[in-house]
C-alpha cells in the first residue's frame, strides 16, 4: 500500500471528513537539498516524502490551528518518522472558507 493511500485512510478512520484531498507533491521539490543521516543529497523529486493533506472535519470546530495540526501530526507520526519529509497541513472546520 503506499503512503499516500495509507495517509488517506488514517485521515478519513479518525476524522470522517466532509471533504479530503492528499496530494503527493514531492515531485515540487526535485533538485532541493535534504539532510538525510548527516549527508546533504539532492532529492530528485520521485517517491513519496512531501504530502499536502488538504481536510474540512467536524472534529475540527472549536479547536485552534494548532490543535488541529497537532491532531493530524501524532495521527501521521509513524509515517513522519518513517521517511515522510514535509506535510503541509491545510485544517478546516465545516462552514469555514477554505481556498481549494
Amino acid at each position: 500500500m503506499s503512503i499516500q493511500t495509507t495517509i488517506e485512510r488514517k485521515l478519513t478512520s479518525a476524522f470522517s471528513p466532509e471533504r479530503l484531498a492528499v496530494l503527493n507533491e514531492s515531485h515540487l521539490h526535485a533538485g532541493h537539498h535534504h539532510a538525510e543521516s548527516g549527508h546533504h543529497e539532492t532529492f530528485d523529486g520521485s517517491g513519496e516524502t512531501h504530502f499536502r493533506v488538504r481536510i474540512v472535519a467536524k472534529e475540527f470546530s472549536g479547536k485552534s490551528r494548532l490543535e488541529r495540526h497537532r491532531a493530524v501530526n501524532t495521527l501521521l507520526a509513524d509515517e513522519l518518522a518513517a521517511g515522510v519529509h514535509a506535510l503541509a497541513i491545510e485544517a478546516s472546520a465545516p462552514g469555514e472558507t477554505t481556498r481549494w
